[in-house]
């Protein structure tokens, strides 16, 4: 009996030592620190500190200090790179399924897009990065993808010829090109320039983007074609997180469902914010009436679906847990 309560005693003091070991992460994301990225970021480091005694510190990366989208998540799937907050589509190329993200009109609004990656097809969603060295700890606030640039766009017929900056992921392609548009390859860092001297009409970015990244500067109209809700994620390597012991893992969890929350609420109000500088800088904001985005955009689901492992599944559900 005594061996045995000596052998619990040195187990729970093996499992305390390593839950107080000290652990640091780094965090990397492409946004300013004025994003709801980087507020994401912020909070899991301030609650995952606060949780575990200081046992667990998050070390922030913004502004692409850590390379692009595409180079930190692979640094997460290698595990370099701990932690990123990152959006969806980069993680397209890898995770196939995500595809049905970049459907165009996939969700009503804002709100009801967060509403479904907020449930447990969000949930079910975040468990296909199992299989590649990824672990999905929880969906920040989507964005709203607008179109901003030199040109109005009120009808579908505005957007015939129109060069569109674009995403490169085959539902953002595909959307514009059944509208009319011409999208146009180019590196996020060309935009400004390219609008500035006329190579591109429009790109496609949230309110907020449009003041943090200065496009104001040279936006002319903010066309509120809602065609896409784009899922931002914080993501962490499978082969760290499963290094943590338990009590981190659970911290970890347990902070990233608090800043998720918060990371809602700034998106929010950066997007109003975003919208009252732009009309206080004479941009005109223009709202179209969106029938005819959406039934335009229609015939491009069942190509694009056949492309997407489980896909016509997962639409049924997003629907579903968005209404």
């Amino acid at each position: 009996m005594k061996r045995l309560l000596l052998a619990s005693a040195l187990a729970f003091a093996s499992l305390h030592t390593h839950a107080q070991q000290k652990v640091t992460l780094d965090l990397g994301h492409v946004l300013t620190t004025d994003s709801h990225y980087h507020a994401a970021a912020v909070k899991l480091a301030e609650v995952a500190a606060e949780k575990s005694n200081g046992t667990l510190t998050i070390n922030i990366f913004p502004s692409g200090q850590l390379g692009g989208e595409v180079r930190m998540i692979q640094s997460a799937r290698t595990g370099t790179l701990p932690l990123v907050v990152t959006g969806e589509p980069p993680l397209e190329n890898t995770i196939k399924e995500y595809g049905l993200f970049s459907l165009p009109y996939l969700f009503k609004d804002l709100q009801h897009a967060n509403q479904a990656l907020q449930s447990p097809f969000g949930k079910h969603m975040l468990g296909y990065m199992d299989r590649y060295g990824l672990v999905g700890l929880g969906w920040i606030s989507t964005l709203e993808r607008n179109l901003y640039g030199t040109k109005k766009v009120s009808t579908v017929d505005d957007m015939k010829g129109t060069k569109v900056r674009v995403i490169q992921s085959p539902g953002y392609v595909r959307a514009y090109e059944s509208l009319g548009a011409q999208p146009t390859p180019m590196a996020y860092s060309e935009v400004f320039m390219a609008l500035q001297t006329g190579v591109v009409d429009a790109g496609e970015a949230s309110p907020d983007q449009i003041i943090q990244d200065k496009f104001i500067e040279v936006t002319k109209f903010y066309n509120k074609i809602k065609i896409h809700y784009m899922p931002a994620v914080i993501i962490m390597s499978k082969s760290r997180f499963d290094s943590l012991s338990k009590e981190h893992q659970d911290i970890l969890r347990e902070a990233t469902d608090i800043a998720v929350k918060h990371a809602i609420a700034v998106y929010e109000k950066n997007y109003q914010e975003g919208i009252e500088a732009m009309q206080a800088a004479s941009v005109e904001i223009v709202e179209p009436e969106l029938a005819g985005f959406r039934a335009a955009t229609e015939k491009i689901y069942a190509p694009l679906l056949k492309d997407i492992p489980d896909g016509q599944k997962n639409l049924e559900a997003a629907r579903a847990a968005a209404n």
